[in-house]
């Protein structure tokens, strides 16, 4: 045990010592101009420091709560329903719902809403099918779950693999996304040093407040959000009379594609093709049911009960907020497409921004409200990143400390007090991390690392998760084969697809024709998990099937589960 906080320390010193260098290294490494740098937003300014010192308060509260290992993984088990809706909901919506979502309307028009119709549905799947039996199941990840009856070694590796590449390539667009937001709005901090800032508030947060702080952060979040989006969607009606008649005729008519962006069918891409429709449709469903850092909010509830109550009350606020990204995006439309202020040149393309494709919900904001509220806009995008990489990076830490080390390298003979500290060394290291792929990133083209953390989230995570709950003829065999076949088969048609082979590496027509592989990769997995199953004749196989009455009964029942603390 003293050799472990020994360890943490030293990384941690070590960390501190490395984000200085970083930051350091910024000022030479990125040349200032200061005839040529915009105005510095104070209004931001201030409310960016507002809500880092809450959320510093809030951590320093709940690491003096904070005593074991379920209050560092799952709070305690002693959030409630509402609460946990609201913070599923500020570790769901992202900067890539907020920014994305609207710059998609922004340029498409209608055929932006599939986005969020495909991540909204996927929470009924996890309403009916997921929460309860997870909450029952589990323990602190859905690693838990999935190797319930099955051999504990080989499944919890190959369901911490698919968990970690999930976060970290689901960090660095957060990461890129935070620091290319605080280095527009302050120009005066470089983008490397704006990475540095968000990664140490990250290792803060998690390390010393666990979940319960990342919970209250995703709360506050959630609600600065919807509030934000509530404000900017009424001023946009205002603006319109209140009339979403006059809002689309507007949009119409100020719009270069005019009466094209009210159609459902409208490409993003070259093509319009149905199967790529059907596998983008599957990738957001699914892969909203299977990321890691949302599967493990349902382990933070008292029970069952509690967790159905929370993706209820999840699935309202999310679907509510979705609503509203859709009026800010045709608002953007009419409020800021003509502005000489926010496109780069309007005699050119009245869509090309200043900043980039992700700006419209942020010019709206000043359009809306002058600078006050652009300022309130880009903390509350601040906070969102900010909320959502603390849900990962603690996510990552249980796939590294509860899966591997605890029940793999110990064999579940670690003691709490180890396992904790283990964790939140693998904090620091991802923290780390995501400072340094932050960095590395910065001019890449991130597009296609929201598809490969949804891709495999749907083809490996999901259906593996689905099939150890419900199918009494899963094996360790078929799970395990079954979940590699998701994820390789997913990495490797996304390198060889559109996004990747041809628009980043340059290398002509993919030989892989869709951006989505899970119309492809998820009904592979789902033969070889049952044909490997189904061949297995093993001694332990047979065992793993007459396990499942008693998980069948556990899992309906509750009986069995993770109590909460009693503290």
């Amino acid at each position: 045990m003293r050799t472990l906080k020994t360890a943490f320390l030293a990384t941690l010193a070590s960390a501190t010592l490395l984000i200085t260098r970083l930051a350091n290294a910024a000022d030479v490494a990125i040349p200032v101009t200061p005839p040529a740098e915009p105005p510095i937003n104070w209004h931001a300014v201030v409310m960016f420091t507002i809500f880092v010192a809450i959320t510093l308060v809030i951590t320093y509260w709940a690491a003096k709560r904070t005593k074991t290992a379920t209050d560092f993984y799952a709070a305690g088990r002693g959030i409630t329903g509402l609460q946990n809706g609201m913070a599923i909901a500020g570790d769901y919506m992202s900067a890539a719902s907020f920014l994305g979502i609207a710059a998609l309307v922004y340029m498409n028009g209608f055929y932006g809403l599939i986005f969020s119709v495909g991540w909204l549905v996927g929470w009924p799947i996890i309403l009916f099918l997921i929460a309860e039996r997870l909450r029952n199941l589990g323990k602190y990840t859905y690693a838990d779950v999935a190797s319930f009856r099955l051999q504990q070694g080989p499944v919890r590796t190959m369901a911490a693999i698919g968990s970690l590449i999930v976060v970290i390539w689901y960090l660095i667009g957060q990461a890129v996304g935070a620091g290319q937001l605080l280095h527009t709005l302050v120009p005066q901090i470089s983008y490397r040093q704006s990475i540095v800032i968000v990664g140490t508030l990250i290792i803060i947060y998690v390390t010393f407040g666990g979940m319960k702080a990342t919970t209250w952060v995703q709360i506050i979040k959630a609600g600065l959000l919807l509030g934000g989006a509530t404000l900017m969607a009424i001023g946009v009606m205002a603006h319109e009379g209140f009339s979403f008649e006059k809002l689309f005729s507007d949009a119409v008519a100020i719009h270069p594609k005019h009466m094209d962006i009210m159609k459902s069918v409208v490409p993003i891409g070259a093509k319009a093709n149905p199967i790529e429709s059907i596998s983008l449709g599957l990738t957001l469903m699914f892969g909203t049911a299977g990321l890691p850092h949302i599967l493990m909010r349902f382990f933070t509830v008292t029970d069952a009960k509690a967790a159905r109550k929370s993706v209820l009350y999840g699935t309202c606020f999310i679907g509510y907020f979705y609503i509203l990204t859709f009026i800010i995006g045709f608002g953007a439309i009419v409020l800021v497409a003509n502005n000489p202020e926010y496109v780069t040149d309007v005699t050119k393309s009245i869509l090309a921004l200043k900043g980039g494709g992700s700006m419209p919900a942020v010019y709206l904001s000043h359009a809306l409200g002058g600078d006050l509220f652009l300022g309130f806009i880009a903390a509350v995008a601040f906070a969102t990143i900010l909320a959502v990489v603390s849900g990962l990076t603690l996510a990552g830490a249980s796939a590294l400390s509860h899966d591997i080390y605890a029940n793999v390298i110990k064999k579940g003979k670690s003691t709490e007090a180890e396992e904790v500290w283990v964790s939140k060394l693998c904090v620091v290291g991802l923290g780390i991390l995501a400072v340094l792929l932050g960095i590395a990133f910065e001019k890449q083209n991130v597009a296609y690392i929201v598809a490969l953390t949804f891709s495999i989230a749907a083809c490996a995570n999901f259906p593996i998760l689905v099939l150890s709950v419900f199918w009494r003829g899963l094996t360790t065999r078929g799970a395990v084969l079954g979940g590699y076949t998701g994820i390789f088969g997913s990495i490797g048609l996304l390198i060889i697809g559109p996004t990747v082979w041809t628009k980043v590496l340059g290398n002509g027509p993919a030989i892989f024709p869709y951006d989505f592989p899970t119309f492809v990769v998820l009904p592979a997995v789902l033969i070889v998990a049952y044909i490997a199953s189904v061949t297995d004749h093993s001694e332990s196989g047979k065992k793993e099937r007459a396990a499942f009455p008693a998980q069948e009964v556990r899992s309906e029942t509750g009986l069995g589960a993770e109590a909460a603390a009693t503290h």
